[in-house]
């Protein structure tokens, strides 16, 4: 579907702070900017499948290079 352009570490990186921005939003409940924290959706989805649509956009890729 879409072509993997994240590196191992790239991928790592971005599911660990996808996943510190939503425990934020559940460790403080009563904070008035909770619901930015949501944005951890946004690296944790892109982590998890491999892909950044802006990578593609900007010609990036942290995926080592395939040997041929």
């Amino acid at each position: 579907m879409f072509k993997t352009n994240e590196g191992s570490l790239d991928r790592g990186l971005r599911i660990l702070v996808g996943l510190a921005l939503l425990a934020a939003f559940f460790v403080y409940p009563e904070a008035s900017w909770r619901y930015w924290t949501l944005i951890g959706v946004v690296p944790l989805l892109t982590g998890l499948v491999g892909s950044c649509p802006l990578y593609s956009i900007l010609g990036v890729s942290t995926c080592p290079a395939k040997k041929a």
